[in-house]
């Protein structure tokens, strides 16, 4: 057992992250960042908890971006072959969980 506090965990660079458990063919890690990651698309579900910060989640639907504002404790849920960038706005920690091995 163990408690962990996600205001404490900083990476030494942009999404950096701890892990914290797998299940089956998921993880589960906090991340920390403080810039932009990369678009994507994952190969699997993926399910984005914003623990501390605020976030700027793009997202391309048909060829149309949008921007969906995160705040402590939102939930964003990916499905297999959603395209997505999180921008973070400052300092932010998330736990994602998502299939083993996805970008």
């Amino acid at each position: 057992m163990e408690k962990i506090t996600a205001s404490e965990f900083t990476g030494s660079h942009a999404w950096d992250a701890r892990d914290i458990e797998r299940i089956e063919d998921a993880t589960v890690r906090l991340h920390w960042t403080d810039a932009p990651y990369i678009w994507h698309v994952n190969d699997g579900p993926e399910v984005f908890v914003v623990l501390d910060g605020e976030v700027d989640m793009h997202v391309r639907k048909n060829g149309v971006e949008e921007v969906l504002r995160l705040k402590v404790g939102d939930i964003f849920h990916a499905e297999n072959g959603d395209e997505h960038v999180a921008h973070p706005d400052g300092a932010v920690r998330a736990l994602v969980i998502e299939k083993t091995g996805s970008v």
